[in-house]
């Protein structure tokens, strides 16, 4: 069926065994290839306002019908902007981007995925609308495995809310590839108040079934002056996660040092 308005996906999802058609670029392969077998599908591309892409009161909002490819241009300013700009060229290709969307993604769950990490990096709150109403979840606790989240199925991931990096803050992303996804990957949001390092926000990709932030690595910053010293620590720090193999735990250092150093170079002026 297709939905004109958000109460009639609600409804449509309420036998939880609905599927939701966006971009349907995970969706479609797995209905043709049998994987997976919802007893009817509710379109949700003709609901205007999950269109939605707008930055207000500190938070970039995104809805549930914004492709990838919103990402690529100028829509979102400043150094979220720049970082999204950076992230989306390794999502798919462009007939991929065209179609598939960001909340697609982040309900899909792919353990590779760049938003996922990107979300959990960024602290974005997720917003999910079910008979009840809408219950938020922050972006650490929706992710509960491959392919797996907290939404119900008769939930809808209706808006992810990203906050708006604030001034001194860079960021950067750098992935390694095999074939079309992601071997490792790794996301970096720094930020330096009068020299020093405040804060520190780093997530790996295929470090474990979830994204993983890097904890000792973001440890290992907050308090310095972001030399290369301390970029060193912290890739060295970033490599110490215990739920990655041996030649995965090289890439993330090397990875997160990319991404450091392009937080470096990107960092945003305080004013």
């Amino acid at each position: 069926m297709a939905a004109r308005e958000p109460g009639e996906v609600i409804a449509a999802l309420a036998d939880g065994q609905t599927a939701v058609l966006a971009g349907g670029q995970s969706l479609v392969p797995e209905l043709t290839s049998g994987e997976a077998t919802p007893r009817r599908v509710v379109d949700i591309n003709a609901v205007a306002e999950f269109g939605l892409l707008t930055e207000a009161d500190g938070m970039l909002r995104v809805g549930p019908l914004v492709r990838h490819r919103a990402f690529e241009s100028g829509a979102v300013t400043g150094a979220l902007g720049d970082l999204l700009r950076t992230v989306v060229r390794y999502i798919g290709h462009p007939p991929v981007r065209a179609r598939g969307t960001m909340l697609g993604s982040l309900a899909y769950a792919h353990p590779a995925a760049e938003w996922t990490v990107a979300a959990t990096v960024l602290g974005a709150q997720l917003d999910l609308l079910g008979p009840g109403g809408v219950r938020t979840v922050p972006a650490e606790q929706f992710f509960t495995g491959p392919y797996s989240t907290v939404r119900r199925p008769d939930e809808l991931l209706a808006e992810v809310r990203v906050p708006i990096l604030p001034d001194g803050t860079g960021a950067g992303f750098a992935e390694q590839r095999h074939a079309k996804f992601a071997e490792a990957a790794a996301m970096a949001a720094v930020t330096v108040t009068d020299g020093t390092v405040s804060a520190a926000a780093i997530g790996l990709v295929n470090a474990g079934p979830c994204p993983v932030r890097a904890r000792a690595a973001e440890n290992a910053l907050v308090g310095t002056t972001f030399s290369d010293a301390a970029v060193t620590s912290a890739a060295e720090a970033a490599a110490t996660v215990d739920t990655a193999s041996p030649e995965r735990r090289r890439a993330f250092e090397r990875l997160t040092r990319r991404a450091l150093t392009q937080a470096r170079e990107g960092l945003t002026p305080c004013e």
